[in-house]
């Protein structure tokens, strides 16, 4: 599936470790869903809110966004558009390029001798079908450029982030997501706090090809508004789809 980049402005991120709001078909108003979390997401809640989202919103393409082997599967992998795979620049080793390292050295070795536990990132993925399945994941595992600003969160104590960018760094973490590393996302992460449009105007000066997302803290039209004319491509709103979502509508550019 090609994602028309052009038209998505607001991006939508479920927690599977949270309870959907009683009027979850509001999901279907968004452009794009990213099923992801820190805390206590595993392979089988995962599953059910990718298989929830899609009953509610067949029309909106959906990403798993995994921290960890042990959230993906064949199951999820069929269910969804996209695998993304964040890659955080001011985190620590493994969660930039070592566990990416590692899949593609383990793959490359003997497919068929692989075991679940020692790829990290697809889980059981490789040892349950070999060769064709990273054919097939070839087709739909993409990259992310991150950044993740807020270091007080759950998302920075998974990845390792101690310290958060300054808008110089979020500008060359940018300009080597394009230029070096080719990825086709660009996110900057404030994880339930409002950073402001500083690091995104940063960002998006370097940025032709590459999708500019940033997420944290929009709880508003005033909010959405204000990162879009910074810059960003889409929004990407968690909290209060959980929480409000008569709140939530009103993130949604439009309406």
């Amino acid at each position: 599936m090609d994602i028309p980049w052009t038209d998505i402005r607001h991006v939508t991120k479920v927690d599977p470790a949270k309870p959907l709001p009683d009027d979850a078909g509001v999901i279907a108003d968004t452009d794009l869903v990213i099923v992801g979390g820190s805390d206590d997401v595993t392979e089988s809640n995962t599953l059910e809110a990718i298989q929830s989202i899609s009953r509610l919103a067949p029309d909106v393409p959906i990403f798993q966004e995994p921290y960890s082997a042990e959230q993906v599967s064949t199951d999820t992998l069929d269910a969804v558009d996209y695998l993304s795979v964040p890659a955080v620049y001011n985190g620590d080793r493994d969660n930039f390029v070592g566990k990416h390292l590692d899949l593609f050295a383990e793959i490359a070795r003997k497919p068929d001798e692989l075991t679940g536990s020692s790829v990290p990132i697809v889980g059981d993925l490789i040892t349950s079908k070999g060769v064709d399945a990273v054919e097939r994941l070839a087709t739909k595992l993409i990259g992310e450029g991150y950044v993740v600003q807020h270091v007080d969160s759950a998302a920075a104590g998974v990845s390792g982030v101690e310290t958060a960018y300054t808008s110089e760094q979020v500008a060359g973490a940018a300009l080597a997501t394009e230029m070096f590393y080719d990825f086709p996302i660009f996110y900057v992460e404030y994880s339930g706090t409002y950073g402001g449009p500083e690091d995104v105007k940063a960002a998006a000066r370097y940025l032709d090809e590459t999708v500019l997302l940033y997420g944290g803290g929009i709880d508003s039209a005033a909010k959405t508004m204000e990162i879009l004319e910074a810059g960003a491509d889409a929004v990407v709103v968690g909290d209060c789809y959980h929480d409000d979502s008569a709140l939530y509508q009103r993130t949604i550019p439009g309406r």
